[in-house]
């Protein structure tokens, strides 16, 4: 049955991709961690690829993957696409704001407390900014607005949460550890995703602003699947590639 004009929509939600944009943000994040710690060289010069690579796992993977896994498991009672331009504005900023956050935090291979504070800063209010502008990237018959208080708890989440895995990721060295930091991590951005779900009422309307391009149903699933995959490739390739350069360096050597 069609939704009147006027009426509040209320959502649901299926489980089953609220737990798969868990595991998909897990896996960046654990990509991330383990790229941080090859950011910077011995002599504190910044590693350019490494970087990027880390950078691409945190915001790519998982945040902005994350996210819009998330919002297919959102479901109204009206059909959702998304603005392609918002869409893709949304990784790139994710991804930019990601790598700066982190070299801030690095600090050319010696952590620092100033350092760390900054980069917490920017990375949460960069997921808080990737999250809202992926909210309003949505096309449908609604209105949205939002709670501003739920949104200052979900930004406060997206802070702690940054904090946090910044410090883990310059100051833990063992796989173990950066696994359950992953873990946290991941459960820390999904925590902000539905606190900030939850920020939105949605108010039916008679037609849904007409947009240039739009993206939604299949293609979107697909567009996320593809964009996490391919990251995660070249992550690899990367990784791989830095971990021959050192074999053969460690064999010239003896």
């Amino acid at each position: 049955m069609d939704p009147l004009l006027g009426q509040l929509l209320t959502p649901r939600y299926d489980a089953a991709l609220v737990l798969l944009s868990y595991l998909i943000s897990f896996w960046g994040a654990l990509l991330a961690l383990q790229c941080a710690k090859s950011m910077f060289r011995k002599d504190g010069t910044l590693d350019l690829g490494m970087t990027v690579c880390a950078a691409a796992s945190l915001g790519g993977i998982g945040i902005w993957s994350m996210h819009f896994l998330a919002m297919q498991a959102y479901r109204l009672a009206v059909p959702i696409s998304y603005d392609v331009w918002l869409t893709a504005a949304s990784l790139v900023a994710a991804i930019v704001i990601s790598g700066i956050a982190l070299y801030l935090a690095g600090s050319h291979g010696k952590f620092k407390v100033s350092g760390w504070l900054a980069g917490s800063l920017l990375a949460g209010v960069g997921v808080c900014v990737m999250h809202y502008m992926g909210m309003y990237a949505m096309n449908l018959r609604a209105t949205m607005s939002l709670n501003l208080t739920t949104v200052f708890i979900s930004l406060v989440i997206a802070i702690v949460a940054a904090s946090a895995a910044l410090w883990l990721a310059f100051n833990l060295t063992q796989l173990l550890h950066r696994i359950v930091a992953a873990l946290v991590m991941a459960l820390a951005v999904c925590s902000m995703h539905y606190v900030g779900m939850f920020a939105a009422n949605m108010i039916c309307t008679t037609d849904a602003p007409l947009i240039p391009l739009k993206i939604g149903g299949n293609y979107l699933d697909v567009s996320v699947y593809f964009v996490a995959g391919l990251l995660s490739l070249c992550i690899f390739w990367v990784v791989l590639g830095r971990s021959m350069d050192d074999n053969k360096l460690a064999d010239s050597l003896h």
